[in-house]
């Protein structure tokens, strides 16, 4: 074998000796699919056991998202609706980074988030709380992390809003996120709440999470640091893919 051949795959052998491994999931954290206190995952939980079937290709590769993909105000929710002015409500910076289980920044990860306007709405036809709809709000957005697994946003800070589970159930405020890898079948959704919220200790939905750290990992908290003085607030929420300190996924609820 040509001596360089050879160096070529000393250094790899290297690589591979030096990258950490994967950690163990641990599916302790994760609540039962099927969790009576939270009246709809009745219906919705499986009742047999659930199977694994093979990604077809198209599903592992593509489509790759990146930065020509996002437009300059996808990130800002509080001018990508506008129309006549400003949405009501306290204006808000939700930031922070992607990371694998070791740390490591993950770039080029789609995010998207979602949310209630300050009154505690969503602009959807099937959203009929009595809360008024922010004619310059649209309630979504989205943006690409950078080469560290940085992402940042702006917004107004949701409301709370009454659910129909039992008599008087209210959602804490939170904003949903959507991250996506180098693939559609690589879709991870979660929920952010924020610190200090009253309506998180009685909230029926985050509840069902056994763990209370996984629980605290789904809590923003307050970051002075970052916010625009006179302006915003801010709040850092890092999301973690995999390992066992891994944010709870909605839809990975068997381990990431």
């Amino acid at each position: 074998m040509p001596d360089g051949h050879k160096q070529l795959l000393n250094r790899d052998s290297l690589r591979r000796a030096a990258a950490p491994e994967f950690m163990m999931r641990n599916r302790a954290i994760h609540p039962p699919a099927y969790t009576p206190t939270y009246k709809t995952s009745v219906a919705r939980s499986p009742r047999w056991p659930l199977l694994s079937l093979q990604n077809s290709l198209s599903e592992v590769t593509g489509p790759v998202f990146g930065h020509g993909d996002i437009g300059e105000l996808d990130n800002d929710l509080i001018l990508n609706y506008a129309k006549t002015g400003e949405p009501i409500g306290e204006r808000t910076i939700v930031h922070g980074r992607v990371v694998d289980e070791n740390g490591r920044g993950v770039g080029g990860a789609l995010v998207e988030f979602w949310q209630a306007n300050a009154g505690g709405r969503y602009r959807h036809k099937n959203d009929t709380y009595l809360a008024p709809i922010d004619p310059n709000f649209g309630g979504c957005g989205r943006t690409v992390t950078d080469a560290d697994g940085y992402y940042v946003f702006r917004t107004v800070k949701p409301g709370a809003y009454p659910f129909r589970n039992y008599v008087n159930s209210w959602r804490p405020a939170h904003i949903h996120f959507s991250l996506f890898g180098s693939g559609f079948a690589q879709r991870l959704i979660t929920q952010m709440y924020f610190e200090g919220d009253p309506l998180i200790p009685h909230d029926q939905i985050l509840g069902t999470v056994p763990d209370l750290a996984a629980r605290d990992r789904l809590i923003a908290r307050l970051d002075m640091n970052a916010g625009v003085p006179l302006d915003s607030l801010a709040y850092r929420f890092d999301i973690v893919l995999r390992g066992q300190r891994s944010t709870l996924f909605e839809n990975k609820l068997q381990g990431n």
